[in-house]
């Protein structure tokens, strides 16, 4: 049986990077290009078929602008 503990928040994290990486006015494509990685790279971590890792998260946040720091930061507010 798969454990839901942390589905929600999952879900949470994958909204999250993807509003990021649209408040930063960047398709897949053009984020994936940022990356230097395939459009897959992007699209596999907003489905939820891959999961970042923490330098890569850092990344992600910096092709769109902010610090992994804030982006966590806002995440983590209630």
């Amino acid at each position: 049986m798969k454990n839901n503990k942390w589905s929600g928040r999952e879900e949470s994290l994958r909204s999250a990077l993807k509003a990021l990486r649209k408040n930063a006015g960047l398709n897949q494509s053009e984020l994936a290009h940022k990356l230097d990685k395939p459009q897959s790279f992007v699209s596999k971590y907003e489905s939820g078929e891959r999961q970042l890792r923490i330098l890569e998260l850092e990344e992600v946040c910096l092709a769109c602008g902010t610090t992994a720091h804030e982006f966590l930061k806002v995440f983590s507010e209630p």
